[in-house]
């Protein structure tokens, strides 16, 4: 809903800020009983901040989901769940965001088909914004963590602010011509990992899903760029505009300037960072942790109720993954 920034003290939380535009640690939730009153300013400090990381949560696996489910539906990984695949965890709104394999229970090989995929992770870019119906919140919850020092904390990058402060001829363009963006995970991959993805062409590896790249976020009523390393390329009526990659790396790179980037460190088991896809952009940290520590992070994704939610795309789409096993040119849309 649009006009929920709440511009008085809240009353039942305590908020920091961690940048002098967006993102804050609050405190003061009691996470086995929030309040309505509670989850409203939850809720307001999230359209404020657009990131919030709440420390000790002391939730457990379904906890994390029914919390959740406070915001809004859930995505759930089913349709990655091919040729017998069992999921990781119970719940199937729990999305695997960690460095462990879900079969064997050891940590990833730096060198294996996951891994390799799991390195566009490490750009900046919008949870969903390749599926048909974008997602709003991201809920990623730490349930064991690398050794202090060892790096996978998480980044931020601040989309309003960086619209505010677009060049003016930059501006300009966006403003008076109707961009949309085509968004795909497997261009995302492809950018981690260009090698081992080599063979992989996100224009045949599964449809593109579109949104528009200037857009209002409806909770604080400001403009977002909506952009990212899933964006692929950018039309107008139709068409991919001249020079498109040219302009999508133009915004990419505005949008993730130092001046408009955080790092929230993890302290803890039990640490908890929501954030809106719809107004901030995020990537996983890097360090020395990958291939010698455990970092299990389970996250649950809410789907976008916004009137912008679907963008440009079909209701009746079928949804799909990509399968980082397969590096050839069909490798595309089942698995993850």
């Amino acid at each position: 809903m649009p006009g929920i920034i709440q511009e008085s003290p809240f009353k039942t939380i305590t908020v920091k800020k961690l940048h002098p535009t967006f993102a804050a640690e609050v405190s003061g939730v009691d996470f086995q009983d929030v309040s309505e009153e509670q989850f409203t300013e939850i809720v307001a400090a999230m359209a404020k901040y657009g990131v919030c990381m709440f420390r000790d949560t002391g939730m457990d696996d379904a906890a994390h989901v029914k919390f959740s489910e406070r915001f809004g539906a859930l995505d759930n990984i089913r349709r990655y769940l091919v040729g017998g695949r069992r999921p990781r965890y119970d719940l199937y709104e729990l999305f695997d965001a960690g460095n462990i394999d879900g079969d064997t229970g050891a940590i990833l090989d730096p060198d294996s088909p996951r891994s390799h995929s799991n390195r566009g992770n490490g750009l900046f870019h919008a949870d969903s914004s390749f599926n048909p119906r974008r997602a709003s919140f991201s809920l990623l919850r730490a349930c064991e963590l690398p050794p202090p020092g060892h790096g996978g904390n998480t980044d931020f990058a601040d989309s309003r602010t960086a619209f505010d402060e677009l060049p003016d001829d930059l501006r300009a363009e966006l403003l008076s011509h109707d961009y949309v963006g085509a968004h795909s995970m497997a261009h995302s991959r492809k950018l981690g990992s260009p090698a081992f993805f080599a063979d992989v062409d996100p224009t045949t590896s599964a449809p593109m899903q579109r949104h528009r790249i200037a857009q209002r976020h409806e909770p604080s009523g400001r403009m977002n760029l909506y952009v990212g390393a899933h964006l692929h390329h950018i039309e107008e009526d139709g068409r991919e505009i001249p020079n498109s990659w040219d302009l999508v790396r133009r915004l990419n790179e505005h949008a993730t300037q130092k001046k408009y980037t955080t790092t929230v460190p993890w302290h803890s088991p039990g640490d908890m960072v929501i954030w809106d896809n719809r107004c901030v952009l995020h990537r996983a940290g890097g360090g020395t942790f990958a291939g010698k520590y455990r970092r299990d992070m389970r996250r649950t994704t809410v789907h976008d109720d916004s009137p912008t939610a679907w963008g440009c795309n079909s209701r009746d789409v079928v949804w799909q993954g990509f399968n980082s096993q397969v590096k050839s040119k069909h490798a595309g849309a089942v698995g993850v």
